[in-house]
């Protein structure tokens, strides 16, 4: 299987630089033409499925895409964003102000931060990774593209890459990045991360 992996494009919120987690903002305007030159972008490749975490924004982004190729746009909660917990709807400044502790974790160790209602990143990763395993047996020898969430798409690059979850923060994600993974049998390859040569129209953000 080929994997197009993109993150959603930019929503109110990320321009506010808010914690989202589960919660949800709308797409901004610089939002929608990022998703429509990612949209023009892949509707040259040959996508047999487009995948979206449940959530609004990614949803909305894998729409868009899905156009071109004439395709429904199907959901799977394995790739839902990390859930943030009490800092969701909060600025990075309300963070450091009410939780300063955790947010020095989160920069400095992600893999053990902790923190009200929170996901911790091995949770995140063993349902993003079984719900890549369900991807692999569905579309075996299919080239299919999921638009899904920072952190989930952070992890699962990691895994291709052989990497822990204490290197979280060695890739940057832009909104609408593209990657692009290989699966075979024995062997994953990284064909390609974070690409926003589509954005040349676009805001880069």
């Amino acid at each position: 299987m080929r994997l197009l992996l993109l993150r959603h494009a930019e929503t109110e919120w990320n321009r506010e630089r808010r914690f989202q987690g589960w919660r949800d903002s709308p797409l901004s305007i610089t939002g929608r033409e990022q998703a429509e030159s990612a949209a023009r972008l892949l509707a040259a490749s040959a996508v047999a499925a487009v995948w979206s975490s449940p959530l609004g924004r990614a949803r909305e982004t894998a729409a868009i895409i899905a156009v071109p190729h004439k395709l429904p746009v199907r959901e799977a909660e394995a790739f839902k964003e990390m859930r943030f917990g009490d800092w969701e709807g909060l600025t990075r400044d309300e963070v450091q102000a009410q939780f300063p502790g955790a947010l020095h974790a989160w920069a400095e160790t992600p893999h053990e931060a902790v923190w009200p209602g929170a996901e911790t990143l091995a949770t995140v990763r063993a349902r993003a990774l079984a719900g890549l395993a369900a991807l692999r047996q569905a579309h075996a020898g299919e080239t299919v593209c999921l638009v899904s969430h920072g952190i989930t798409c952070r992890i699962l690059i990691l895994e291709a890459l052989g990497l822990g979850l204490d290197r979280l923060w060695s890739l940057q994600l832009s909104s609408t990045g593209i990657s692009e993974l290989e699966f075979r049998d024995d062997w994953t390859t990284l064909h390609r991360m974070n690409s926003l040569i589509h954005l040349t129209d676009a805001a880069i953000a």
